[in-house]
Parts: structure tokens; C-alpha cells; sequence
């Protein structure tokens, strides 16, 4: 059965395989309409343990939304978090403000969710998460968007989500991690990179990949998020997933 909070036509993407050839020379990674049309794809084979986080960022919507706030989703994509966040909220009056740099992703996104008739109203924009405002929310999701933002301003945005977040309010932070240990950190590495080869990807496409995002996805420790999220004044932020170098914490304000 399909996943009812996943883009309604992830089934029937175009296959990923922008790196399946040789690249003469090989671009920086950017969420183009390139990398639209094959998002869906893209990150099911590409993320483990993508779909659960997913579905439990409804679960937790629907535990931690509240009446007459709003909640965000920070670096949308195709809107699966966003959905997933509206087909699980059960409070009135709440709003979900979804936004993405890429006019691409916000282009694909509208379809997809003027195809859903679920009720809470979602607010679209194109916009620099790093400019917009956030206030009056009840969750924050992040989910695998941190890790593109510069390291330099990355606890700004960490302190201007806490400070628009509502006593109790939860910040949902999903990330590509690295680890203190090289030698545990080569093996996380190694194991995600058989899980993209048992996903049908060769050798060629992690290699072009992977020098595609150097420099443009770059990866933390935990311990420096949990560090971080601390320091900006979450009572309260640890990890509820973890699958190799790929986590998924939870941040909570004090009530």
C-alpha cells in the first residue's frame, strides 16, 4: 500500500540516474528541476530510513500541534513532511508554512498538494529560510536541510527557531551525521554505501555523487547538534532515529 504521506506521484518518477554516466565535469549539487523530476526516487534509494521518518513526523504533529499556531516545514522539497504534518494534525486552527530555496521544488510541490483535500491550510513559499520569520509555532521541522546551510550561520537559524517556538514546542531535526571515531566513521560510510548499491546504484553514481555535494552538504556530529541545540536554550534534544550516518533528533522548549 502506498504511503498516503508520501508526494502522490512518487510512484511514478523518473528514475534517478543524473550520475549514471560518466561527467566530464561534474556540477555542484543543486536542487534544480533536474533533480525535481527524479526527487522521489532520489531519496527513497538514496536516504535509509527516509519513509519512517516521514510517517513519525505526522505522529509526532499530532502529539505536539496546537490550536492557533502554525507549523513549519523548512527546506519542503515535494512537501512529504508537510503532508505528513497535515494528515495528522487534530487541533483546529493551525496552519502549516511550508518554504524551499529552490522555485523548482516549490513549482512540483504546489501540484502535489492542491491534489490534497485535506483541511489544514498550507502556506507555500519560495523563500531563504535564513531571511524568513518564524513565530507562534508549535513544531519546526528541518528535515535533511541543516546540512545545506553554512556551518557559519547554522546556530542562528537554530536560536531564531527556539525563540518562534511556543512553550513546548518541538523542533524536528533530521540530518546526515558524521562521527568523532575515523574508524567508525569509515564503517557508517562504507555500510551506506552498500545500502545505495543494494538501491541499484553503481559504483560510478556514489563516486559523481558524492563530488557533486562536496563542499555543499556538509555533515556534523551529534554531538555538536545536541551542543548547539543546548546552547540556543532546548531543555531537552536527543536522537528518537538513527539508521549508519543518517539521524533524526528531537528538541524540545521548556512548557
Amino acid at each position: 500500500m502506498a504511503n498516503p504521506n508520501e508526494p502522490r506521484d512518487s510512484q511514478t518518477s523518473r528514475e534517478d540516474n543524473l550520475f549514471a554516466t560518466p561527467l566530464e565535469d561534474i556540477q555542484r549539487f543543486s536542487f534544480n528541476k533536474a533533480v525535481v523530476d527524479v526527487f522521489p526516487d532520489m531519496i527513497k534509494r538514496s536516504v535509509p530510513g527516509y519513509t519512517t521518518i516521514i510517517g513519525m513526523i505526522g505522529d509526532f504533529a499530532r502529539r505536539y500541534a496546537r490550536e492557533k499556531t502554525k507549523c513549519y516545514d523548512l527546506g519542503c522539497s515535494l512537501g512529504a513532511a508537510t503532508l505528513s504534518i497535515r494528515h495528522n494534525i487534530s487541533v483546529d486552527n493551525c496552519e502549516i508554512v511550508a518554504i524551499d530555496n529552490s522555485q523548482a521544488m516549490i513549482n512540483q510541490a504546489k501540484k502535489l498538494i492542491d491534489r490534497d483535500n485535506s483541511p489544514t491550510p498550507i502556506t507555500l513559499l519560495c523563500d531563504d529560510i535564513n531571511s524568513i520569520e518564524i513565530n507562534n509555532a508549535s513544531i519546526v521541522v528541518l528535515n535533511f536541510t541543516l546540512q545545506f546551510i553554512p556551518i557559519a550561520v547554522r546556530e542562528a537559524l537554530m536560536e531564531k527557531i527556539y525563540n518562534g517556538l511556543i512553550p513546548g514546542g518541538v523542533l524536528i531535526l533530521s540530518e546526515k551525521v558524521a562521527f568523532e571515531d575515523p574508524s567508525h566513521n569509515q564503517l557508517m560510510i562504507n555500510l551506506y554505501h552498500d545500502f545505495k548499491r543494494a538501491n541499484g546504484y553503481s559504483d560510478l553514481e556514489i563516486s559523481q555523487k558524492r563530488e557533486s555535494l562536496e563542499n555543499v552538504l556538509i555533515p556534523e556530529t551529534l554531538t555538536t547538534h545536541k551542543n548547539r541545540l543546548k546552547k540556543v536554550g532546548f531543555s531537552d534534544a536527543d536522537v528518537w532515529f538513527q539508521c549508519f550516518n543518517f539521524a533524526s533528533m528531537i528538541a524540545q522548549k521548556s512548557l
